[in-house]
Formats: structure tokens, sequence, C-alpha cells
């Protein structure tokens, strides 16, 4: 019943929570008012103990003898012996409906707090000016050098509609002005309650992440230069402070629209989560900021001191992190990173660490290594438990005399504990640490017959039940899952730790033979423990990243043991020392970079092997595939011989024939996936052509399930002018690669760039990091195509454009990116006429156009038709799940130009891949289409065009090309378009 019970609850507010975001339920201020959750929170808290004591009451004591049975039955007749079935069905109703009061409560509590939520959240985009209160450190620091961002957690005040451009001087101004006039800063600051007032924007407040882009720099770059003056002091903002700043407010994107995200990452519910209202980019920043104490808002005491010792606890967190930052840029990358981790351990403060370093312990398999999980919380409290009890054995031992040692040790721990906790941002795995250190005092110090399973089980209930967005955190689920699988398998060990030490006193005959025996079942164990939490956790790995790397069950051999037994405590020693000698902390910090830094070259030398540098498991996962791993880890979970353990074979087997035929749906449909790639300009294509075995030609015997095709355009329109990319080449790649993993694709047939470059070495330097991050417009997709090669093999390469110092360009990003075995690609021009077929010609690539020999690189771009005998389905790629890519919506058109009857054994589709960028390449088209008509009539039954709104076709195009559905990778329409849709109207008018 316990764990019914409690499963039924957490299940309840997942879903309600997931109902409640995906539909419009009215919302009750005077619900919310009613029933808060404080108030709530400790209702499900009573309830609960009521629940368990009774529950405690109703255990069936241990059975009597046969002569006590005997003696009970004698006495049937007693009034009191047969009014025990009546008491006992009172308190199984009493324990039915305190359990369902529990699920109700509980769903109610997530309604709640979701519509607390709404009541609080932006609902459109806004230009204000506001007063930016900072809470917390930011997530990342302001770097024009490696276009590091500004992200940070700040709550805004005191808003007004922006009019007109504000300069820094007008903001300084509004800060003097504020600080002046004591009336308007005592009533614009009141302590906002409800935001479904929006009429006063001056009273309403807001929790927002606030963003600062680098600018890039241009030939016009004094004011991007000035922002980027301005930006910089974004950095030196502690915790507490207050300054005006002109926002652009945005509202959060909802779930549907984070899936266009090309990680697959929900950014939405990580910051529902966190609790974040909206999102904030920065215009201008204030250089003066808000001192007088009446800009503080009111707020009960005891609210107040929490506040002033978190933003305490914040400031000391700021300041340690400035004194890692100092020198920063004299320092080199590795070194930056190096104590970037060392940082990021002691306090859990990850913003040093740059985008790929994360990549590499992604691919590691040890990114939770990175954050502050229960070891180090454990390791500070016992360093400092024992140091205590240590003074108190030495100078007071008569404590002991009213309080144990145990209960000394045991407060010393929960006050380090929570502390600790507190300074690393109270985070999950933190906070689980902490609170589970108290309960189990708690229930040592009462006496109570529980588990501790029983208590993880009961604090994950009740952080759930204190805040129920908790459960769209991964931390949430990661951490306690691995820490009752830990119990579980500690459980399991423990009965053969007897087993084992007979074990070893058998082998005494040498000393040799005993250390090597020890050696040997102590690295069993360890390998044991490390392959049960990997495939335990493997599902909810997938599940909530929807990649996992094999890496990690071979480098968390030895990192963890690193990380915990060396680098955490060394770390923790550190930063006691801080606190009263920073040289010393510098050394013992120099200790641990330098060991950080020689484990980053390893895990670099490790991945980088060949044939071994790609280790990711893609493998869509869903509730019903989770379900399924349960059920075939239940005989397992069990103790043994509860159940059969031959149970667990039909849902393996129904999950093995689940997982092949989900990966076989990917490659058994001619299928066209539009990638998101971050950029709306930039779009990206793959093609899917399953074929069979006979069917292959001989140059690609090498597949045997599907060809695969790779298109990548830049949609920028060449006579406009348009923000240069924001993407990276690495960036872009490792986003690519990711999707092609997921969609089960291995090797590529071909890649095909649409969009023209200008000699590719005009402006090519030996500067890796500027080839990795600063690439210019036409190297970007060039790049992404050779470091998209290093991660998986590429047949073909077509390139638009002139190509004649392709090889010059080749041999320079080989040397700059220092990769001796990247495998040279033989580039074509993708020009008017470059086709590729397969043997049956059921598939066929045309380009239809690309002039490179013109001296005009306007008609350069390479519009790409595909012809196919089966009928090919275009999807939008779901990043969070491949299976339920759903279909791109198009504009179906009705040209005035019938196509002809349509002839056996002829392509049946055609698909448009356009990428044209000026006007001229489709008036160049038009004059050779004039010149020549095709010798054979076009005999395709569906024409699909997929381009962007910049497009630049014509209408007299599209009646040529017989086009009867056009689909935009932006999911717009181009001008073009619309005289034929008023056509199409006005005609089906007519009668």
């Amino acid at each position: 019943m316990y764990w019914l019970i409690g499963s039924l609850i957490i299940i309840t507010m997942m879903g309600v929570l997931a109902v409640a975001d995906s539909m419009a339920i009215p919302i009750s201020p005077l619900l919310v008012d009613i029933l808060n959750t404080p108030i709530l929170s400790l209702s499900l808290i009573i309830f609960a103990i009521i629940l368990i004591v009774i529950a405690q009451f109703n255990v069936p004591s241990a059975q009597t003898s046969h002569l006590s049975q005997d003696a009970a039955s004698l006495s049937s007749d007693n009034p009191s012996h047969n009014s025990k079935p009546f008491f006992r069905i009172l308190n199984h109703i009493l324990v039915a409906v305190l359990a369902v009061g529990l699920i109700i409560g509980s769903a109610l509590q997530a309604l709640i707090s979701h519509q607390q939520a709404e009541l609080t959240a932006i609902t459109e985009p806004m230009r204000v000016q506001a007063l930016v209160t900072i809470e917390g450190i930011s997530d990342s620091v302001y770097d024009v050098a490696t276009d590091s961002s500004y992200r940070q957690v700040a709550i805004i005040s005191d808003i007004s509609p922006l009019v007109s451009a504000l300069a820094v001087e007008d903001l300084d101004g509004m800060t003097s002005n504020f600080l002046k006039d004591d009336k308007n800063s005592l009533s614009n600051n009141k302590l906002y309650k409800n935001n479904s007032n929006k009429n006063n924007s001056k009273d309403i407040t807001y929790r927002v992440l606030l963003n600062a882009y680098p600018k890039k720099s241009s030939k016009q770059s004094s004011k991007k230069n000035f922002d980027n003056d301005q930006f910089d002091r974004l950095n030196y903002l502690q915790p507490g402070d207050q300054l005006f700043m002109s926002l652009a407010l945005a509202p959060l994107a909802t779930s549907e629209q984070a899936l266009s995200n090309p990680s697959g990452f929900d950014s939405y519910r990580w910051l529902r989560g966190r609790h974040i209202d909206g999102v904030a980019n920065i215009l201008t920043v204030g250089t003066s900021t808000v001192t007088d104490a009446a800009s503080t808002k009111p707020a009960p005491a005891s609210s107040l001191n929490l506040q002033r010792f978190q933003t305490y606890i914040n400031q000391g967190r700021w300041q340690l992190r400035q004194h890692f930052y100092q020198d920063w840029s004299t320092q080199s990358t590795a070194a930056q990173q190096a104590k970037a981790v060392t940082l990021s351990l002691l306090t859990g403060d990850r913003s040093l660490i740059n985008r790929e370093t994360k990549d590499l312990y992604q691919l590691a398999g040890i990114s939770h290594l990175l954050a502050i999980s229960g070891t180090h919380v454990l390791f500070l409290a016992i360093m400092l438990a024992g140091a205590v009890v240590l003074l108190f054995d030495r100078l007071w031992p008569s404590v002991y005399r009213y309080v144990p040692r145990w209960q000394v040790r045991w407060w010393v721990m929960i006050a380090a504990a929570f502390i600790y906790a507190l300074f690393t941002g109270f985070d999950v795995p933190a906070a689980r640490t902490a609170w589970m250190l108290l309960a189990i005092g708690l229930v040592r110090l009462t006496l109570l017959p529980i588990s501790t399973m029983r208590v993880l089980f009961a604090l994950a209930v009740l952080m759930a039940w204190l805040d129920p967005y908790v459960l769209w955190q991964a931390g949430y689920w990661l951490s306690f899952i691995a820490v009752a699988l830990l119990l579980k398998y500690d459980d399991a060990s423990y009965t053969q730790s007897a087993v084992v030490s007979k074990t070893v006193s058998a082998h005494r005959a040498s000393v040799v033979a005993t250390l090597f025996k020890r050696v040997w079942i102590i690295g069993k164990r360890v390998f044991k423990l490390q392959f049960w939490l990997f495939i335990t956790l493997l599902p909810i790995t997938l599940l909530l990243f929807a990649k996992a790397s094999l890496w990690g069950l071979v480098i968390n051999l030895f990192a963890i043991g690193l990380f915990g037994w060396v680098i955490v405590p060394l770390n923790l020693l550190a930063g006691l020392c801080y606190l009263l000698s920073p040289a010393l902390a510098d050394s013992i910090w120099l200790l641990v970079s330098a060991i950080v830094a020689k484990l980053h070259e390893l895990i670099t030398w490790l991945t980088s092997l060949p044939g071994l540098s790609e280790a990711w498991l893609y493998t869509p996962v869903n509730v019903a595939i989770l379900l399924m791993v349960l059920l075939s880890m239940l005989p397992w979970l069990l103790p043994r011989g509860f159940i059969s353990r031959w149970l667990a074979l039909p849902p393996l087997t129904l999950l093995m024939m689940a997982v092949y035929a989900n990966q076989q749906s990917l490659t058994t449909i001619p299928t066209l996936y539009i990638l998101p790639t971050g950029d709306p300009y930039i779009s990206a294509t793959l093609l899917q052509y399953p074929i069979a075995n006979d069917e292959q030609p001989s140059t690609t015997d090498k597949y045997e399930k599907n060809i695969s095709w790779l298109f990548l355009a830049d949609h920028r329109p060449s006579a406009a002018r348009t923000m240069p990319s924001n993407l990276a080449a690495n960036q872009l790649s490792m986003t690519l690669a990711q999707q092609l993993g997921s969609l089960s694709v291995d090797t590529l047939e071909g890649i095909v760039v649409q969009s023209s470059s200008v000699g590719l070495t005009d402006t090519l330097t030996t500067d890796k990091k500027r080839l990795a991050s600063h690439a210019s417009a036409s190297e970007l997709l060039p790049l992404t195509v050779f470091q998209l090669n290093q991660r998986l093999p590429v047949s073909q390469y077509w390139q638009a454009g002139r190509s004649d110092r392709w090889s010059a360009f080749q041999q320079a990003y080989k040397v700059t990116s220092q990769s001796k075995d990247m495998a040279n690609i033989s580039v074509q021009r993708c020009e008017q006429g470059k086709t590729w077929q397969l043997g049956n010609s059921d598939l066929s690539i045309q380009a239809l156009t690309g002039w490179s020999k013109i001296d005009s690189p306007s008609v350069w771009d390479c519009t790409v038709a595909i012809d196919a005998s089966l009928p090919i389905r275009v999807l939008k790629y779901n990043a969070a799940d491949p299976l339920k890519s759903s279909p791109a919506t198009g504009q179906t058109l009705t040209s005035s130009i019938q196509p002809p009857t349509y002839q056996a054994n002829m392509p049946q589709a055609r698909l448009i891949l356009n990428a044209d960028t000026h006007q001229r390449i489709w008036q160049m088209w038009t004059l050779l289409c004039s010149a020549e008509p095709p010798e054979q009539p076009l005999t395709f039954s569906n024409v699909t065009w997929l381009g962007h709104s910049t497009s630049q076709i014509t209408t007299d195009v599209i009646e040529r090309q017989t086009i009867n559905e056009l689909i935009g990778y932006d999911d717009k329409m181009v001008e073009a378009t619309l005289s034929l849709n008023v056509a199409v109207d006005a005609a089906d008018m007519t009668p």
C-alpha cells in the first residue's frame, strides 16, 4: 500500500501538469488565494502522517499459539470480540478515504501550482524599461572572444513601456530620480501578489531569464563595440544588485515550440521548473545601481531574513567565481577549462565551462560529475563532523554526558549539509542529501522501524508536494532513482560479504595472492556496480535526453573513483582553507586543476581513437518501452524467490521486438526530414530512401537498408541586409550528427551544399578557433561538411559555386584542425545538369540551377530536384522523439498548366529543394527553358516545392514546374504564391 499510494500520487501530479499545460483551463484567482501552496502542502503532510499511523497500528501481530487461539474461540460470544470485524472494516474505510484524499489533494496541488505559474507568466512580447534585481549568480558570463552570452535569473519591477530607445545616460537619470523620490520608491515597490490585474504595470513583478548576446563586428562596428563594452559590465553584477535596464520581454516557448530545438532539449519545461515567467533580452544597461534601503521591497521579517541570508551566500559564490576568473584571458584554453571544472565541482557554478568541455563530458558519459551531487555534500559533512568530534574528544569530552556522540556528528552533518546545499544553489541532488540526513537521523532518534528506502520514497513525494514542477527536472528523477538503485544493490551485495570474506581467508597462503585476490574482488564489484547502474539508468536517460554515451560504461570505472576520492576531497579542503588562507587554497586548487587537465587529455585521447570516436546510443524511448524495461527488471528488483526470474523473458522479448520495430520504421518508408538547425535562414534536409539488397548499385554495396542524402543551404538573400548567422561549424556539425544518429543513419551517400561559395579560401586563416566558431558565410557549410565527415563516412560531396581552390582549403583545414586521420572528400560542382541515380532508376537527384562558369555569384546557387518512383513523405523532425515527427504543413496550389497523363514506369513524385538567394538565378533558368524546351514532358503526378519565404521564384516558374504543393522551411509562403492563390479562389467562385 505504501508504494502504491506514493506511486499514484507522483503519477497523478505528472498527469495533471501535462494536461493543464496542454489545454486551456480557466484560472481562478480566488481558488489560488484560498488554497495557497503552503497550506495545501501542510495539509497533505498531516494526512500522510495520520495514514501512516493508522496503517502502523493495523499491522497484524505475531501469530499466537494454537492454545491461545482455542481459548479465544471459546470466548467468541464476547460482544467485544464480535465488534473487532466492524472496527477492522471501519479502519480499512478510513485508510481508503485518506488515500483517495491524498491523491485528490496532490492533483489539486499540481493544478494550483500551474495556475500560479500562469498568473505570473508573460503572455505577449513587449519592450520595457524596468528595475532589475539580480538573483543568484549568472548561468554564463559575457565574453565576445568566445561568443559566450550572458544568462541571469532576475526579478524586474517598476515596469514601464519603452517608447523610444534609451541611452545609458537616460537609465542613470532614472536611477537618480528613483533614489530622490521617496514616495515613488515606497509606492512602486510593493510586494506584488496577483498579476491578474495588469492595467497598472508599475505594480507587476516578473521573474525572468536575462539574455545578452555578443554583437559580431562589421565594417561599421562603432555602435556594436559600444554595446559590447556596456554588456561587459554585466559580469560584475553581484547578487542583490539593482539597476535600470531597457529590455525586450518575450513569453516562454511552449513545449510544442520547443520541439523545434535542434538538440531536442525542452527549454520550456526547464525554465518552468526554475519558476521563470519569461525571457528578457537586454537592450541597454545602466551604470549606476540602486543602493538606497528604501528600494528594498517590504516583506515579512522571517522572509526578509531568509532572503538576506540567501543573498549573502550567493555573493560568496560570486566572489569565489571572481577569484577563479582573475587573469582569465591570459591563460590557455586547457587551463581555463580545468579551473572552470574545479569551480563547478566546488560550488556547482558552470558559467565558465565552454561548449567543447560540456560536449567532452557528455561524450564520456560523466556529465553527472559536473553537478553537485550527494557525494560532495556527504564528503563535506563527514569532514566537518569528524573535525568537530575530534575537538570535543580532546577539549570537551564532558559534552557526551548530555548528548551522545552520534548526535553531535549528526547535528554537525545536518548543518554542514544544508549550508553547503544552499551555497551550491540548493539543487535537487544536494537538497535530497541534506533532507535524507535529517530524516534518517530522526528515524534513528525515534527508533521507528522504517527502512532507508521508504525514507527516500517519502522524501521524493514530499519534494513533489512542496514544488510540483520539480517533477519536470531531470535531476529529480536521476538523483532519486540512482540512490534507490544503490541502496538496492548494497542490500544485495551485503549478503555476499560473508562469502567474499571466506573466499579471501581461504587464500592466505601468501600476501601477494591475498592482495591480488582482494584487488580482483573489489574491481569485480566496482565493475558490477557500474554495469548495474548503467543498464538500469539507461532507459530513463534515453527518455530524458534522447541519447546516451556508451563511453560512460568504461570511463566511469576510473572517473568516479578519481572524482570521489581525490578531486572532490581536495577541492572541498581547498574551499575550507580559502576561509583562512587563500594562498594555501590556491596551491591546492592548482594541484586539482592539474589533475583535471590531465583527465581531460586522457578522455580526449580515448574518445578520439580510430573507430571509437562515436559511441552514442540513439533509441527512441517512450512510456510503453519504459514500462517493458521495468517489467523486465522487476524479478531482479524484488527479493530472490518472490517471483520466478523466468517471468522477465516475455517483457524482454516484447521490448526487443518494439525497439527493432521502431528502428525499422525509420528506414522502410521513403522520407524527407526537415531538420531544425537553430538558424531560420539555414536549412537542412535528410532524404532516406529504402532499397532492396538486389537493387543496390555496385558503388554502394555497403548500404543494406537505405540511401541517405543530406542537403544544406543558406537562404540569406544577397540583395538584402540580414544579420549573419550565429551558428558555429562545430555546433552545427554536432547537431546534425546527433539528428542523423537518432534516425539510424550511420553513413551518407552524399551531401549537397546548395549555397554558393566564393573561392572558399579568400578569408581562410590558420586560427583553429576562428574556423570552428567564426567562419564566414561562405565557409560555414563547407566546414560543417568537413567536421561531419569526421563523425560518419560520406561518399559524395556536391558544392555549389566555384571550387577552384578546394584542395588548398582542404589542406588548410586539415592543418588547423590537426586531424591526421581525416578522410579526404572529392568535391563535385553542384551545377545545372549534374545527376545521380540508382541503378534501377527508382531514385534520381538532379541539379536544376547553378552556373559557376558565369562570373557572377548571383547565379551559382544550386536548386535540386529529387525524382522517385515511390511517394516521399515530408516530415518536420521531432528532436525529442523522431518517431513522432509530424507531417510538414504546406499550401496546395492548382496550376493553370495541367501535367500530361502519367505514363507507366516513370517517377511518380518530384521534390524540388530550392536554394536561390537572388532573382537572377530563376531569370537565367527561364531564359534557358525558353530557348531549349525539354525533350520529354513532365510526367510527375505530384510535384512538391520546398523553399524559404525569401525565395525569388516567380509565378511563371511555379506554373512551368506544375507545382501543386509548396512547403516553407520557415513555415511562411513566398510572395509569388499570393497571385496564384487569388486566381485559384476567383476560379472557384466562378459559376
